[in-house]
């Protein structure tokens, strides 16, 4: 007798993502389980595909929440470049909201990178942030959130909610 396969589920790093709308319609479309994670109250669709967890407010108390639930099979969305290195050495396929995947050969390079420009910040050397979000970083992570899922299934995880 086969065992179930494990469902897919997606955690949002939901306190500053630009992505959540575009999150609930593909987690719709695959019927997918979301957990959207923040640490105040945030409006989340209603029905059993979508779970609000609202965490304390110590510092990455969400982050840390994520971390410990996720694994193999699991999707999440963040820009946090600490939290996407944990996620993906806990097997989780991790998605920026420009689109861009976070892998175990490109994470440990953010993380470095990150790490660098938060020096020289502090050094008073580089000012200001990340570029404007666009209709094309949108389009983007669609299309990769998509592939997540796909490439999920076809590596024999299922889809739809427990």
């Amino acid at each position: 007798m086969n065992p179930t396969p494990e469902a897919i589920e997606i955690y949002v790093d939901a306190d500053a993502c630009p992505v959540k709308a575009e999150i609930y319609r593909v987690a719709e479309r695959h019927r997918v389980k979301v957990f959207v994670v923040a640490n105040s109250f945030l409006m989340v669709p209603q029905g059993p595909l979508f779970e609000r967890v609202v965490v304390g407010d110590g510092f990455d108390a969400a982050d840390d929440w994520i971390a410990d639930h996720v694994r193999r099979g699991m999707v999440v969305v963040t820009a946090d470049i600490p939290l996407a290195h944990r996620c993906v050495k806990a097997g989780a396929d991790v998605i920026g909201p420009t689109g861009k995947p976070f892998t175990e050969a490109s994470v440990g390079m953010a993380l470095a990178t990150r790490n660098l420009m938060e020096d020289l910040r502090a050094m008073g050397e580089v000012s200001g942030g990340p570029r404007p979000f666009s209709a094309k970083d949108r389009s983007a992570f669609l299309s990769a959130l998509d592939l997540a899922i796909v490439r999920l299934k076809r590596a024999g995880f299922r889809a739809g909610a427990p």
